[in-house]
């Protein structure tokens, strides 16, 4: 998570940062900022190069680890996901997907215990796509 100022020129200062040192953006998540401050959810290819470029812009950040995973482009497929984790205790904190026609559904979750989600979704057939060494 990155803090960002809430006005024009923020997030794109951002995402030159991790552009101009060839980090790839695989998924964003800018909520509705409401005062002066928001924060964006980057999700990248190269964590360590997108560590080092903010750190050498001097941009403060934080980590953490979410899953990513595909899902079918159906009506009900992100309910399913979501009851699988709830039926094992688990916490979603943060989400958000995106589709395109035709094509399978990218969710990323941040959920309260990574280490059983994934026990949990592996069991049922949904993969972390990205699991973090």
């Amino acid at each position: 998570m990155v803090p960002l100022a809430n006005k024009p020129g923020a997030l794109a200062k951002l995402c030159s940062v991790l552009g101009d040192a060839g980090v790839n953006i695989t998924g964003v998540f800018v909520p509705e900022a409401k005062g002066t401050a928001q924060a964006a959810r980057v999700m990248v290819v190269d964590v360590s190069a997108a560590r080092a470029a903010l750190k050498k812009a001097k941009m403060h950040f934080s980590e953490e680890e979410v899953l990513n995973v595909e899902l079918d482009n159906k009506p009900g497929a992100f309910a399913e996901l979501a009851g699988k984790l709830a039926q094992k205790k688990i916490n979603i904190t943060h989400a958000y997907a995106t589709t395109a026609p035709f094509a399978r559904a990218g969710v990323v979750v941040a959920v309260s215990d990574i280490g059983k989600a994934l026990a949990a979704l592996k069991q049922k057939n949904i993969w972390d796509l990205n699991p973090a060494k």
